[in-house]
């Protein structure tokens, strides 16, 4: 059986980056002492360790940039809907304890069936009750009636800015003359996403971590996971069987392809314009 350890991938970002852990992790009050713990290679956001309780319990120790609630509260919300993630254990300021995950690889076909079950789980309303974050950066999750407006003003207008003139130049005529909505209207239900989901943030094939959760269209997950890292045909099959894709997803993709490469730019600069670019081209903006 091999063994995992969640947050050495679930904080990792799409660029690869990492950071090590350095000195023992801090434990919230409620959890027994600590037998003994040792660093991990985590993503750029937080320091990662695993440790092992005098109560024999193995656990992953997460101390990040931001909030520890609201990765907390993310995980509760996929958790309460079926989805396979870590059970939360404590949480104090920035510091996180999650259950440490062992196991064999998972099957991608019954993934895919998983992430549909969660999908089928709905909001009244598209966005989230508060504000939370993707990675190191805020996530604003206004309450909005329709999936177009959220799209267009809580995930591709905040990012102008940091686009060179030309590409933003074309985005803000495309958000100005209603190109969201020609493109994203379909039959779309306010559905419990994860918002973050690229290969990294799926471990084993088997957990989900890491979430930004909110209420969108479905189709994001799937969008950002074929954007880093692959959906494959496996994963695919099982969500289909579980719920089919609407008609025309494969000419949605670039579009909801968008959010995580500006949240990339955003991050890590002109190295993601490229793709930025390629999206508007293919649609025709």
């Amino acid at each position: 059986m091999r063994r995992w350890l969640p947050e050495v991938r679930c904080s990792r970002d799409a660029s690869g980056a990492a950071v090590t852990s350095v000195g023992p992790p801090r434990l919230p009050a409620e959890l027994p002492g600590m037998r003994r713990s040792r660093p991990l290679s985590g993503g750029s956001i937080a320091a990662v360790w695993w440790a092992e309780l005098v109560d024999g319990r193995e656990v992953v120790v997460k101390d990040g940039t931001t909030p520890a609630e609201l990765e907390a509260e993310g995980l509760s919300a996929l958790a309460a809907a079926g989805a396979p993630v870590p059970e939360v254990l404590a949480v104090d300021g920035s510091v996180l304890v999650l259950e440490y995950l062992s196991g064999p690889r998972g099957d991608r076909r019954e993934l895919g069936r998983a992430l549909a079950r969660l999908h089928r789980t709905t909001g009244a309303r598209f966005g989230w009750h508060r504000d939370n974050v993707i990675g190191p950066l805020p996530q604003a999750n206004p309450p909005t009636d329709d999936w177009p407006t959220f799209l267009g003003e809580a995930r591709l207008r905040p990012y102008l800015d940091d686009l060179p003139r030309d590409l933003a130049t074309r985005l803000g005529a495309a958000l100005e003359q209603g190109r969201v909505a020609e493109v994203a209207e379909h039959d779309v239900v306010p559905s419990l996403v994860h918002g973050d989901l690229w290969s990294g943030n799926v471990l084993a094939d088997r957990w989900l971590l890491d979430p930004a959760v909110h209420h969108a269209d479905r189709e994001i997950d799937l969008a950002m996971l074929e954007l880093f890292g692959s959906v494959g045909t496996a994963l695919r099959a099982g969500y289909e069987e579980e719920w089919p894709l609407d008609t025309g997803w494969q000419q949605r993709l670039p579009l909801l392809q968008l959010p995580p490469l500006l949240v990339h730019v955003r991050l890590f600069g002109a190295s993601y314009l490229s793709g930025v670019a390629a999206r508007l081209d293919t649609l025709g903006w």
